[in-house]
């Protein structure tokens, strides 16, 4: 199973588009996916196996995007940060259980998919979540067909924020990295666009600690929800760009 995956059957609009980017890259959870509720599920199982209370979803939310070794530190505190990657494999694969069960879309993100096929956008997905577990949700989510590419955190030599994820999912939509957008709620998600010379919107619906600083990440736009992205002026790419 090839660890990067390809749509082979993006749409062309039928009559130039100019309304929005040529083509979209999201990040996926915090930004297409509300995934917090699986993770919360995850921990809480960990947590019950050995004898401790649930914890509550608002304490793990923030903790979202860094990923699972930051997820396994704040259900375990009292772990010894050396320790703490110890309980990786065991989080995967509890998580492998609850994958899709309990997360959604964030609201807003099926109208915005919607119509960015419609203005014939190319879109697609560019995680650090390990390639496998992004490509099983996706069928559940009815984007395997509709997402051109779908790039995870072990597809490549590199991850974000090294920009080469997104250089390659620009390449896979036959795009300039300059004629795409990225979509992240998470500062490597910013870091990377920056790299790879494609502008960048914060998903400010997603996950944060709360000493985190979205304005000092320096993306393109800053956006509260989702449906704020129907507007073609609140993208980051002048809306009058002529597509050949």
């Amino acid at each position: 199973m090839p660890l990067i995956q390809q749509s082979m059957s993006m749409p062309e609009p039928a009559v130039p588009s100019t309304r929005f980017p040529r083509g979209v890259l999201f990040d996926l959870d915090g930004t297409l996916l509300d995934s917090a509720p699986d993770m919360l599920a995850t921990v809480n199982r960990m947590r019950a196996a050995r004898g401790k209370a649930p914890m509550v979803l608002a304490a793990l939310r923030p903790h979202v995007s860094r990923g699972a070794r930051a997820m396994a530190a704040a259900a375990f505190p009292e772990v010894p940060p050396e320790r703490v990657p110890e309980l990786v494999p065991e989080f995967l694969a509890v998580y492998r259980e609850e994958l899709g069960r309990h997360g959604a879309p964030f609201d807003g993100i099926e109208a915005l998919l919607a119509a960015l096929e419609a203005d014939g956008v190319r879109w697609g997905i560019v995680t650090n979540k390990p390639h496998a577990l992004a490509r099983d949700l996706l069928p559940g989510l009815g984007w395997a067909a509709r997402s051109g590419v779908l790039v995870g955190g072990d597809s490549l030599a590199e991850r974000k924020p090294h920009p080469l994820p997104l250089l390659h999912a620009a390449r896979a939509l036959e795009l300039p990295a300059g004629e795409c957008v990225y979509v992240g709620d998470d500062r490597r998600d910013i870091d990377a666009a920056r790299a790879a010379g494609m502008p960048s919107v914060v998903a400010l619906w997603g996950y944060r600690l709360d000493d985190d600083d979205p304005v000092a990440w320096q993306g393109d736009v800053m956006v509260d929800a989702p449906q704020r992205l129907l507007d073609p002026a609140a993208w980051p790419v002048a809306p009058d760009r002529q597509r050949p």
